[in-house]
């Protein structure tokens, strides 16, 4: 399977410069039997036969200590690594069957990304930022822009376009980067520890957030070392030396014993 990637000559973007994929009723993301082995001597096993599939409007925390894969998985998801062995499809698209090219459209335009260190260009304006979200989907400045309000609006910095992140609190530019991941209106949102950063009080409203865009149909996954965090999402994935160890969603599943050293973050900036 292969998809389109110029929107002029090849017709690969609909009206609203979101890629065009066949993926019907498939899950939103699918990890299919993946393994991630990189070389060393010895090699060294990341991921093992690690399988799961996240529907649309999910709302998912893949909680695991340091070494336990969840990075690795995080790369897996977001196509920035590929898998050794098995499958990672994006809304039906193989991963491994598409050329870096196609990979960079779908990652542009299905793949909304959170960071734990926001990623904010310093020099331009919150609105502008948030803007940049679509400059790989073919959208013309102006309609960027717009777009950009109504992603600010969303997360409830309507009122600070013109701001530029240095005069944000830590709370507030993680707004602008959930913004900035829902501009181009993503199949799936990848937050990797979007609250480490953050003092308590400011990373608890960062996840009301997530469950108040999640309510309104957004497809998200957490990745966090915090089974606190884990907790608060519907759906609880626990990860373990490269395996999954607990899936809420089946019930025959044990989760692990509880690691009372977790805690809800790192000191940071406020809201």
């Amino acid at each position: 399977m292969t998809i389109d990637i110029d929107p002029m000559t090849r017709g690969g973007f609909d009206d609203h410069g979101l890629l065009l994929t066949d993926g019907g009723d498939s899950p939103v993301l699918d990890v299919d039997h993946v393994t991630k082995v990189y070389p060393s001597e010895p090699p060294v096993t990341a991921l093992h036969e690690v399988s799961f599939a996240v529907a649309r409007g999910e709302l998912v925390g893949i909680v695991g200590p340091s070494g336990s894969g969840k990075t690795t998985l995080l790369h897996l998801m977001g196509t920035l690594d590929r898998p050794s062995s098995g499958h990672v499809r994006i809304t039906g698209l193989d991963v491994e069957r598409l050329a870096d090219r196609e990979l960079a459209a779908l990652r542009a335009t299905r793949i909304g990304f959170v960071f734990q260190q926001f990623f904010l260009a310093e020099h331009q304006s919150v609105l502008d930022n948030v803007a940049d979200g679509l400059l790989y989907a073919g959208i013309p400045q102006g309609e960027r822009r717009a777009r950009a309000l109504d992603a600010l609006t969303l997360v409830g910095l309507e009122g600070r376009p013109h701001a530029r992140p240095t005069q944000l609190s830590g709370g507030q530019r993680q707004r602008v980067a959930i913004a900035r991941a829902l501009v181009g209106s993503p199949a799936i949102v990848l937050a990797d520890e979007p609250t480490g950063n953050l003092d308590q009080a400011t990373g608890q409203a960062i996840l009301g957030l997530f469950q108040e865009l999640h309510k309104l149909g957004v497809t998200i996954a957490v990745i966090t070392h915090d089974r606190n965090i884990a907790s608060r999402m519907e759906r609880r994935i626990e990860m373990l030396d490269g395996r999954i160890v607990f899936d809420s969603t089946e019930k025959s599943s044990t989760p692990p014993m509880p690691d009372h050293g977790d805690s809800v973050h790192d000191g940071g900036a406020g809201m």
